[in-house]
């Protein structure tokens, strides 16, 4: 089954994540099907960039966002 989560890239205590389309029983970090989006939580306030048709369109083969993710969409309107 595929996931649209987050994956932490950064520095020690600088954290920046990429939102991904995975296979959910592949660890954090490893390989992904496809960036979709953006989150950065140190920028005040924090920066969310998504790609909306992507995630469309992954939704619609069934992939299931996190509950992070999910917030994300929600308060940007996208599904």
């Amino acid at each position: 089954m595929l996931a649209i989560r987050l994956a932490r890239f950064g520095k020690k205590k600088m954290p920046c994540y990429r939102i991904v389309v995975t296979d959910k029983r592949r660890p954090r970090n490893g390989r992904f099907v496809e960036i979709v989006g953006t989150y950065d939580p140190l920028k005040t306030p924090a920066e969310i960039k998504l790609d909306a048709e992507r995630i469309k369109y992954w939704i619609g083969c069934g992939a299931q966002p996190s509950d992070t993710v999910r917030s994300f969409l929600h308060n940007q309107k996208i599904a």
